[in-house]
């Protein structure tokens, strides 16, 4: 429209500057002499200003087109995705208290309280070959772990849970898979053994917001990791049963470390400082829980792992597959 209109009046100078022009009156020399463009009547002077004018009605114009383009592409591409895939992340979700939730790596509603009346003092006698391997195999590995870490429980509870988080997450991969080439069901034994893998996943971001790890300790870890993860795959295909007694004997020594890590709490050789944001959700601690208050909640979900790990593995020793007997869902 602006275009249209600054032609036109081009169009209306022009031609007035042509009549003017072409005109028989005469000229006198020193009108002639004028340059036309300082004159308002010059045809050359008209077309400056004009010209002027219109680039920059055309460059506004532009603009605002470009940003209402800009604007709706981005309102077209948001509703296409919400309305497309279905998938909607602006749905903020709150706490029991109606405060907002802040956590993306869990939800409320995968929040508990931990059972800390568990018996901490079980021990499985191994008796057959089989468990006095794990059972030794267990305790050769603690050797090096109180040389390399000592004291340091918050880098030793580091270090432990990148370890006691492989296991669950092997075994329900493999019962996942052979859930799928039986065509069976697995006793709910899937989801409880990837519970656990998360459940030991989620004290490694606790224990992350007390110590941090040395970049030689980070180097262990991928060492550690990358061993224990394809031994403890072997041993799981080779034998289940001897499997989830190493875990079992395993979280026997977690119980066991994260007790002195207590013991020094209480004497003050470590700082109870106050519990990590995340833990006070994760656990449903009060606002005012400490470092002591988290370990005893570890400590008591170290105890359950023991107990279920030594349940499965007595139900392959009667014989059994573990999808015969029910698996302990719900407790995290």
């Amino acid at each position: 429209m602006s275009s249209r209109m600054a032609g036109s009046a081009l169009l209306r100078h022009a031609g007035g500057a042509s009549r003017r022009l072409f005109s028989a009156t005469a000229t006198s020399p020193a009108a002639a002499a004028r340059p036309l463009l300082a004159g308002s009547d010059g045809v050359q002077g008209s077309w400056m200003r004009l010209m002027s004018t219109s680039a920059a009605s055309q460059a506004k114009d532009q603009a605002a087109d470009a940003a209402a383009a800009s604007k709706g592409d981005g309102e077209k591409k948001e509703v296409a995705v919400n309305s497309y895939w279905g998938i909607e992340q602006s749905q903020k979700l709150v706490r029991e208290d109606g405060t907002e939730w802040k956590w993306s790596c869990f939800r409320p509603w995968e929040t508990y309280t931990a059972d800390t009346s568990i018996d901490l003092t079980k021990h499985h006698v191994p008796k057959t070959m089989l468990d006095k391997i794990a059972y030794y195999t267990v305790k050769s590995l603690r050797f090096p772990t109180d040389i390399f870490f000592q004291r340091r429980y918050g880098c030793r509870a580091m270090m432990l849970e990148t370890v006691a988080a492989v296991p669950g997450m092997v075994g329900g991969m493999l019962l996942h898979l052979r859930s799928l080439r039986r065509f069976e069901q697995s006793g709910g034994w899937i989801r409880a053994l990837l519970e656990e893998a998360e459940n030991e996943r989620m004290h490694l971001m606790t224990f992350m917001e007390v110590a941090q790890p040395r970049w030689y300790e980070r180097a262990l870890v991928i060492t550690v990791q990358g061993v224990f993860f394809n031994a403890y795959f072997l041993g799981y295909l080779i034998s289940p049963k001897f499997a989830h007694r190493v875990v079992g004997y395993l979280e026997e020594e977690a119980v066991h470390s994260y007790t002195e890590f207590l013991k020094d709490l209480e004497d003050g050789k470590i700082d109870n400082v106050p519990a990590p944001a995340i833990a006070i959700d994760y656990w449903r601690l009060p606002a005012n829980a400490t470092l002591k208050d988290v370990v005893t909640v570890v400590r008591a979900d170290e105890a359950h792992h023991r107990d279920v790990n030594h349940f499965a593995s007595d139900v392959y020793y009667q014989g059994m597959q573990l999808k015969a007997t029910p698996a302990p869902i719900g407790y995290h």
